[in-house]
Protein backbone atom coordinates (compact mmCIF):
# COMPACT_ATOMS: atom_id res chain seq x y z
CA UNK A 1 0.00 0.00 0.00
CA UNK A 2 1.50 3.78 -1.11
CA UNK A 3 1.69 5.89 1.74
CA UNK A 4 -1.76 8.06 2.28
CA UNK A 5 -1.72 11.43 0.68
CA UNK A 6 -2.31 14.43 2.59
CA UNK A 7 -2.65 17.64 0.41
CA UNK A 8 -1.75 21.01 1.82
CA UNK A 9 -3.21 24.26 0.12
CA UNK A 10 -2.33 27.57 1.32
CA UNK A 11 1.16 25.85 1.42
CA UNK A 12 3.11 29.74 1.86
CA UNK A 13 1.53 31.10 4.17
CA UNK A 14 2.37 31.04 7.89
CA UNK A 15 0.32 27.92 8.77
CA UNK A 16 0.89 26.12 5.63
CA UNK A 17 4.82 26.69 5.65
CA UNK A 18 4.52 24.94 9.47
CA UNK A 19 3.34 22.37 8.54
CA UNK A 20 5.68 21.84 5.78
CA UNK A 21 8.64 22.21 8.50
CA UNK A 22 6.44 19.43 10.78
CA UNK A 23 5.59 17.34 8.18
CA UNK A 24 8.99 15.34 8.54
CA UNK A 25 8.10 13.64 12.14
CA UNK A 26 5.22 12.38 10.08
CA UNK A 27 7.31 9.91 7.75
CA UNK A 28 4.16 7.69 7.44
CA UNK A 29 2.67 10.40 4.94
CA UNK A 30 3.33 11.43 1.12
CA UNK A 31 2.71 15.50 1.31
CA UNK A 32 1.51 17.98 -1.77
CA UNK A 33 1.96 21.25 -1.05
CA UNK A 34 -0.06 23.95 -3.53
CA UNK A 35 0.31 27.64 -3.72
CA UNK A 36 -2.51 29.97 -5.52
CA UNK A 37 -0.85 28.82 -8.91
CA UNK A 38 -0.62 25.92 -8.58
CA UNK A 39 -4.23 24.58 -8.36
CA UNK A 40 -6.95 27.54 -8.67
CA UNK A 41 -9.10 25.79 -5.80
CA UNK A 42 -12.22 27.99 -6.85
CA UNK A 43 -12.65 25.69 -9.74
CA UNK A 44 -14.23 23.13 -9.66
CA UNK A 45 -13.50 21.14 -12.65
CA UNK A 46 -9.93 22.01 -12.04
CA UNK A 47 -10.11 20.59 -8.58
CA UNK A 48 -11.76 17.62 -9.28
CA UNK A 49 -9.11 16.62 -12.33
CA UNK A 50 -6.33 17.33 -9.65
CA UNK A 51 -7.92 15.15 -6.71
CA UNK A 52 -8.63 12.17 -9.00
CA UNK A 53 -5.13 12.46 -10.21
CA UNK A 54 -3.55 12.34 -7.16
CA UNK A 55 -5.88 10.49 -5.27
CA UNK A 56 -5.45 12.30 -1.81
CA UNK A 57 -6.37 10.66 1.13
CA UNK A 58 -7.06 14.05 3.49
CA UNK A 59 -6.70 17.55 2.45
CA UNK A 60 -6.01 20.49 4.64
CA UNK A 61 -7.41 23.94 3.27
CA UNK A 62 -4.91 26.47 4.82
CA UNK A 63 -5.68 28.40 1.43
CA UNK A 64 -7.35 31.80 3.16
CA UNK A 65 -8.05 35.68 2.11
CA UNK A 66 -6.48 37.28 5.31
CA UNK A 67 -6.53 40.97 4.86
CA UNK A 68 -9.09 41.50 7.66
CA UNK A 69 -9.31 45.62 6.32
CA UNK A 70 -8.69 45.12 2.96
CA UNK A 71 -11.51 42.75 3.03
CA UNK A 72 -14.20 45.52 3.46
CA UNK A 73 -13.42 46.62 -0.41
CA UNK A 74 -12.08 43.49 -2.16
CA UNK A 75 -15.15 41.92 -1.48
CA UNK A 76 -15.26 39.36 -4.15
CA UNK A 77 -12.07 38.20 -3.79
CA UNK A 78 -12.46 37.28 0.09
CA UNK A 79 -15.56 35.55 -0.56
CA UNK A 80 -14.06 33.38 -3.24
CA UNK A 81 -11.26 32.12 -1.88
CA UNK A 82 -13.06 32.23 2.04
CA UNK A 83 -16.42 31.20 0.96
CA UNK A 84 -16.87 29.48 -2.29
CA UNK A 85 -13.60 28.18 -2.73
CA UNK A 86 -14.15 26.27 0.50
CA UNK A 87 -17.61 24.88 -0.84
CA UNK A 88 -15.68 23.73 -4.16
CA UNK A 89 -13.05 21.51 -2.27
CA UNK A 90 -15.38 20.12 0.54
CA UNK A 91 -17.94 18.90 -2.55
CA UNK A 92 -14.65 17.37 -4.22
CA UNK A 93 -13.59 15.60 -1.12
CA UNK A 94 -16.95 14.18 -0.97
CA UNK A 95 -17.43 12.56 -4.27
CA UNK A 96 -13.38 11.54 -3.94
CA UNK A 97 -13.68 10.34 -0.55
CA UNK A 98 -10.55 12.50 0.47
CA UNK A 99 -11.14 13.38 4.50
CA UNK A 100 -11.04 17.28 4.55
CA UNK A 101 -9.85 19.44 7.41
CA UNK A 102 -10.56 23.62 6.75
CA UNK A 103 -9.59 26.29 9.25
CA UNK A 104 -11.19 29.25 10.27
CA UNK A 105 -11.40 31.69 13.09
CA UNK A 106 -12.28 33.07 15.97
CA UNK A 107 -13.59 36.58 13.63
CA UNK A 108 -17.24 34.55 13.27
CA UNK A 109 -18.33 36.09 16.81
CA UNK A 110 -18.85 39.19 17.31
CA UNK A 111 -17.28 39.60 20.27
CA UNK A 112 -20.08 40.54 22.79
CA UNK A 113 -19.09 37.63 24.54
CA UNK A 114 -17.61 37.30 28.59
CA UNK A 115 -16.32 33.90 28.90
CA UNK A 116 -14.88 31.55 26.45
CA UNK A 117 -16.56 30.52 23.28
CA UNK A 118 -18.04 27.27 22.39
CA UNK A 119 -17.84 25.32 19.30
CA UNK A 120 -21.66 25.95 18.84
CA UNK A 121 -22.28 29.41 20.58
CA UNK A 122 -23.87 31.93 18.33
CA UNK A 123 -21.87 33.41 15.23
CA UNK A 124 -22.13 37.09 14.29
CA UNK A 125 -19.54 38.51 12.26
CA UNK A 126 -19.00 42.15 12.66
CA UNK A 127 -16.72 42.62 9.87
CA UNK A 128 -17.01 41.31 5.79
CA UNK A 129 -13.63 39.25 7.01
CA UNK A 130 -15.79 37.15 9.47
CA UNK A 131 -18.54 37.10 7.26
CA UNK A 132 -16.51 35.10 4.18
CA UNK A 133 -14.53 32.71 6.79
CA UNK A 134 -18.05 32.05 7.93
CA UNK A 135 -19.99 31.49 4.77
CA UNK A 136 -17.00 28.82 4.03
CA UNK A 137 -17.55 27.24 7.24
CA UNK A 138 -21.37 26.99 6.52
CA UNK A 139 -20.49 25.56 2.78
CA UNK A 140 -17.86 23.35 3.85
CA UNK A 141 -20.84 21.43 6.25
CA UNK A 142 -23.19 21.60 3.85
CA UNK A 143 -21.44 19.94 0.99
CA UNK A 144 -19.33 17.59 3.34
CA UNK A 145 -20.76 16.65 6.71
CA UNK A 146 -17.57 14.72 7.66
CA UNK A 147 -15.02 17.47 7.58
CA UNK A 148 -13.41 18.88 10.69
CA UNK A 149 -13.39 22.81 10.33
CA UNK A 150 -10.42 24.23 13.38
CA UNK A 151 -11.29 27.95 14.25
CA UNK A 152 -7.83 29.52 15.75
CA UNK A 153 -7.29 33.33 16.54
CA UNK A 154 -4.10 35.79 16.29
CA UNK A 155 -1.97 33.76 14.49
CA UNK A 156 2.16 34.40 14.06
CA UNK A 157 5.03 32.38 13.30
CA UNK A 158 8.63 32.62 12.66
CA UNK A 159 7.86 33.51 8.45
CA UNK A 160 5.00 35.54 6.65
CA UNK A 161 3.15 38.66 8.14
CA UNK A 162 2.02 39.16 11.28
CA UNK A 163 1.88 40.95 14.65
CA UNK A 164 5.08 39.20 16.48
CA UNK A 165 7.25 39.97 13.69
CA UNK A 166 5.87 43.80 13.12
CA UNK A 167 6.43 44.89 16.86
CA UNK A 168 9.75 43.08 17.04
CA UNK A 169 10.40 45.56 13.64
CA UNK A 170 9.00 48.23 15.49
CA UNK A 171 10.12 48.53 18.54
CA UNK A 172 13.97 48.52 17.01
CA UNK A 173 12.64 51.89 15.10
CA UNK A 174 10.90 53.32 17.94
CA UNK A 175 11.33 54.20 21.74
CA UNK A 176 7.57 54.36 22.30
CA UNK A 177 4.18 52.03 20.56
CA UNK A 178 0.91 52.62 21.25
CA UNK A 179 -1.09 49.27 21.33
CA UNK A 180 -4.64 47.89 21.91
CA UNK A 181 -5.72 47.19 25.77
CA UNK A 182 -9.49 46.16 25.12
CA UNK A 183 -9.43 43.57 22.58
CA UNK A 184 -9.30 40.24 24.27
CA UNK A 185 -8.35 36.90 22.83
CA UNK A 186 -5.22 33.99 22.14
CA UNK A 187 -2.25 33.74 20.28
CA UNK A 188 -2.15 30.76 18.42
CA UNK A 189 1.96 30.06 17.15
CA UNK A 190 1.41 28.60 14.07
CA UNK A 191 3.70 25.76 14.62
CA UNK A 192 1.21 24.37 17.72
CA UNK A 193 -1.34 24.49 14.88
CA UNK A 194 0.17 22.53 12.48
CA UNK A 195 1.03 19.82 15.24
CA UNK A 196 -2.67 19.72 16.23
CA UNK A 197 -3.35 19.42 12.53
CA UNK A 198 -0.98 16.97 11.84
CA UNK A 199 -1.73 14.75 15.13
CA UNK A 200 -5.37 15.03 14.13
CA UNK A 201 -4.97 13.03 11.12
CA UNK A 202 -2.87 10.74 12.05
CA UNK A 203 -5.07 10.04 14.75
CA UNK A 204 -7.15 8.47 11.66
CA UNK A 205 -4.31 6.47 10.77
CA UNK A 206 -3.64 5.23 14.65
CA UNK A 207 -5.25 1.95 15.51
CA UNK A 208 -8.06 3.48 16.90
CA UNK A 209 -9.59 5.02 13.71
CA UNK A 210 -10.32 8.47 15.14
CA UNK A 211 -11.87 10.95 12.41
CA UNK A 212 -14.90 13.04 14.32
CA UNK A 213 -16.25 15.57 11.80
CA UNK A 214 -17.48 19.03 13.29
CA UNK A 215 -16.23 22.05 14.43
CA UNK A 216 -13.52 22.72 16.88
CA UNK A 217 -11.22 25.29 18.68
CA UNK A 218 -7.56 25.87 18.93
CA UNK A 219 -5.36 28.38 20.11
CA UNK A 220 -2.75 28.85 22.34
CA UNK A 221 -3.52 28.82 26.30
CA UNK A 222 -4.64 31.88 27.67
CA UNK A 223 -6.70 35.18 26.81
CA UNK A 224 -4.99 38.21 27.12
CA UNK A 225 -5.44 41.94 25.47
CA UNK A 226 -2.74 42.74 22.94
CA UNK A 227 -1.03 45.32 25.03
CA UNK A 228 -0.25 42.12 27.21
CA UNK A 229 1.06 40.45 24.17
CA UNK A 230 3.12 43.73 22.45
CA UNK A 231 4.76 44.35 26.17
CA UNK A 232 5.45 40.30 26.18
CA UNK A 233 7.19 40.85 22.96
CA UNK A 234 9.19 44.06 24.13
CA UNK A 235 9.95 41.65 27.29
CA UNK A 236 11.17 38.28 26.09
CA UNK A 237 13.16 40.18 22.87
CA UNK A 238 15.25 42.37 25.67
CA UNK A 239 13.58 45.64 23.81
CA UNK A 240 13.77 49.12 25.75
CA UNK A 241 10.94 50.52 23.64
CA UNK A 242 8.24 51.73 26.00
CA UNK A 243 4.84 50.24 25.40
CA UNK A 244 1.62 52.56 26.11
CA UNK A 245 -1.99 51.12 26.29
CA UNK A 246 -4.65 52.77 24.13
CA UNK A 247 -8.47 51.99 23.87
CA UNK A 248 -9.56 50.82 19.97
CA UNK A 249 -11.17 54.08 19.11
CA UNK A 250 -7.41 55.72 18.95
CA UNK A 251 -6.88 53.28 16.31
CA UNK A 252 -9.74 53.25 13.80
CA UNK A 253 -9.70 50.57 11.29
CA UNK A 254 -11.66 49.90 8.12
CA UNK A 255 -12.87 46.72 9.78
CA UNK A 256 -14.72 46.37 12.95
CA UNK A 257 -12.57 43.57 15.46
CA UNK A 258 -14.55 41.71 18.05
CA UNK A 259 -13.83 43.10 21.72
CA UNK A 260 -13.66 39.61 22.76
CA UNK A 261 -12.51 35.95 21.20
CA UNK A 262 -11.43 34.03 23.30
CA UNK A 263 -12.39 30.44 22.72
CA UNK A 264 -13.33 26.90 24.98
CA UNK A 265 -10.14 24.26 23.46
CA UNK A 266 -11.84 21.66 25.70
CA UNK A 267 -13.55 19.46 22.85
CA UNK A 268 -10.14 19.32 20.76
CA UNK A 269 -8.59 18.67 23.95
CA UNK A 270 -10.81 15.61 24.96
CA UNK A 271 -11.78 14.03 21.70
CA UNK A 272 -7.86 14.66 20.50
CA UNK A 273 -6.13 13.98 23.98
CA UNK A 274 -3.52 17.34 23.07
CA UNK A 275 -1.80 19.14 25.65
CA UNK A 276 -1.84 22.70 24.51
CA UNK A 277 1.21 25.24 25.11
CA UNK A 278 0.40 28.24 27.25
CA UNK A 279 0.53 31.30 24.64
CA UNK A 280 3.66 32.82 26.66
CA UNK A 281 5.96 29.38 26.20
CA UNK A 282 5.16 29.09 22.41
CA UNK A 283 6.15 32.99 21.98
CA UNK A 284 9.15 32.62 23.92
CA UNK A 285 10.21 29.52 21.48
CA UNK A 286 9.18 31.96 18.31
CA UNK A 287 11.18 35.36 19.53
CA UNK A 288 14.51 32.59 20.21
CA UNK A 289 14.25 31.27 16.80
CA UNK A 290 14.00 34.22 15.21
CA UNK A 291 16.68 36.39 17.09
Amino acid sequence: MPDPVILVTGANGQLGTAIKQLSVLYPQFHYKFLVKHDLPIHQSDKVEAYFNEIQPAYCINCAAYTAVDKAETEKELAMLVNGEAVGVLATVCKSTGTKFLHVSTDYVFDGTGTSPYQEDDFTNPVNYYGVTKLQGEQLCMQYNAESIIIRTSWVYATHGNNFVKTMLRLMKERDNLNVVNDQFGSPTYAADLAGCILSVVAANEAAGKRWTPGIYHYSNEGIINWFDFATAIGKLSGSNCQVHPVPATAYPTAARRPAYSGMSKEKIKSIYKLVIPAWEKSLALCISELQ
